[in-house]
């Protein structure tokens, strides 16, 4: 999972530095990467629904016990990889996993573009000013790798051959 983008030690240093930061209120955070996520594509709401009930709202979705259920999960994911920056490879399976289980609800691939965007928009509110270009090359090098591996998942899901 390493080979295409390795993180230097220094990217591993200001990841994890930041990281500590955020991930002391991983719902409170969670929130403003999901509530950006919403405003930049509505169209990803309808994928969010527990119960067979469809959220009428952004507002509505966010502030249901399920969804923050989610967004726990989700922060937790992004533990995991700040964990394991020296082996994300350890994590490959799960994430592949991760991966069908997300084409499984209907996400596309194209949509995780507009994840990552919502989680730099995410961490840089939540930095202030020490979210600079270095700390922001180092997430999107990460995620980017994270997105890969799940991706995998994708193409491991046969076709019907």
């Amino acid at each position: 999972m390493e080979n295409g983008m390795p993180l230097s030690g220094g990217q591993r240093a200001l990841i994890r530095e930041s990281w500590q930061r955020v991930s002391g209120s991983p719902v409170q955070h969670g929130l403003v990467l999901f509530t950006r996520l919403f405003d930049l594509d509505p169209d990803l709401l309808p994928l969010f629904q527990y119960n067979c009930k469809q959220f009428a709202s952004p507002q509505e979705c966010l502030s249901a016990p399920e969804f923050l259920d989610h967004i726990r999960k989700v922060m937790l994911v992004i533990d995991a990889a700040v964990s394991h920056l020296e082996n994300l490879s350890c994590l490959e399976e799960y994430l592949c996993n991760l991966g069908k289980k997300h084409q499984a609800v209907g996400v596309k691939v194209e949509s995780f573009s507009t994840v990552g965007e919502s989680l730099l928009y995410m961490l840089e509110k939540c930095l202030g000013t020490a979210f600079s270009p270095e700390v922001q090359e180092a997430w999107s090098k990460l995620y980017n790798a994270v997105v890969k591996a799940m991706q995998r998942g994708w193409e491991t899901l046969p076709e019907g051959d």
